[in-house]
This record gives structure tokens, sequence and C-alpha cells, in this order.
């Protein structure tokens, strides 16, 4: 039986344009699922049952659909066209008070394995404050990010972002071997998708989803 991390929650980001992909993301099929669905599935399959979603304004609805028994909490960015850190500091701000660390996760890393995700958590719990997955020297998501660090995470410089934070506290960061390289498998174009699509379920993914 999987540990329940109930200190932990997960934000996961579902708010950008995906204007490289030409489609949206979160609403990709995913094997059997979306993406947005399979992010859900595989944080509860690591144990963290407290998700976040950082969502659009305009694409709100949608998502909402697709998640509507799964016991998630909605964050609703306005501006689509935002940079991560204003959907990171919106995700943060829905956090419940008893949680101590939060995973952040961009919704096209939806092949991450809940083993690699439960490693992660793991390294925190050992006294870890800023938790990133590596597969040989790259470095992947989820990142972990102890809410020590709150008021930083709400602000942080938009030009860097998470790795902005993550470079300011380069001696407390632990970066922990993971067995996967999907923590660091980017998903920024339709061949992107396709690849990885055809990795994970041995098809390419439906040409209506384009």
């Amino acid at each position: 039986m999987t540990e329940s991390h109930d200190d932990v929650a997960a934000i996961i980001l579902a708010a950008g344009r995906s204007t490289r992909m030409g489609s949206f993301k979160p609403l990709l099929p995913f094997g059997p699922k979306t993406m947005i669905e399979t992010c859900v599935d595989v944080m509860r399959a690591a144990g963290v049952e407290t998700v976040i979603i950082v969502v659009s304004a305009d694409r709100a609805a949608e998502v909402q659909q697709y998640l509507q028994d799964s016991n998630v909490v909605f964050a609703v960015n306005p501006d689509a066209g935002s940079e991560m850190s204003v959907s990171v500091a919106l995700g943060v701000r829905a956090v419940p008070d008893d949680i101590k660390g939060v995973l952040i996760l961009p919704v096209d890393h939806a092949a991450v394995p809940p083993e690699a995700i439960s490693t992660v958590v793991d390294e925190w719990k050992t006294g870890a404050v800023l938790v990133k997955p590596v597969i040989g020297e790259r470095g992947g998501h989820p990142v972990l990010v102890d809410l020590r660090f709150r008021k930083e995470l709400l602000n942080l410089n938009p030009a860097e972002g998470l790795k902005g934070l993550f470079d300011a506290h380069a001696s407390q960061v632990a970066r922990v071997s993971v067995h996967s390289n999907y923590v660091a498998r980017d998903m920024d174009t339709w061949d992107d998708y396709r690849a990885l699509h055809e990795d994970l379920f041995g098809e390419p993914p439906p040409e209506k989803a384009r």
C-alpha cells in the first residue's frame, strides 16, 4: 500500500497557452485519459491527496468538467499569457494551512511515474528543503519546495521562475536520482507529444486531437 503524504500538496501548472504545441496541453489525449487527469492520477498513486490545479480563466470550465469527480482544488489564473511565477503564486495561495511542502509539476510532465514522485517526497522527509529529481546530470520535475520558502514562492522573479529560487539557495538543494528519464522529458511541440505518446502507449495519439 502506498504511503500517504498528508503534509505535502501538489500544484499542477496547467494555465499556459500551449502556443508551440498548437493544441491545449491539459486536455490532450494521453492513453485512455487526458494529460491533466493523468497528472492527478500519478500524484494520487504516489500518496499525494491534496492536488491544486492552476488553470487559465478561459479554459477553466473545460478542465473542471474533466476533473469534476477528482476532488481537486482549482486556482484560476486570469491571464493565460502570464509568466509561470504567477501560476505558482496562485497555487501556493490555495494550499491548505496544514501543508508543509509543495510538489510543483507542469502539466506536460504527465509521464513522470509515481515512484519518482515518492522518491522526491522521501528526500524531503529526511530534512531536505528544496528537492529536484535528476536522471544522470539532468534535472527535472516535479520539484519539491518546503513551505518555509512560501514568501519566496509568492514573489518569484518572473524572468527566472523556480530556477531562480533554486539557484539562490543552491547549497540547500538536494538533487535526488530517480530511475525515469520522463522527469526531464520536455513536451513543447506536437512532435514531442507524439514521440512521448508512442513511447508510453505504443501508438501515436489520435490526429483529431491536434
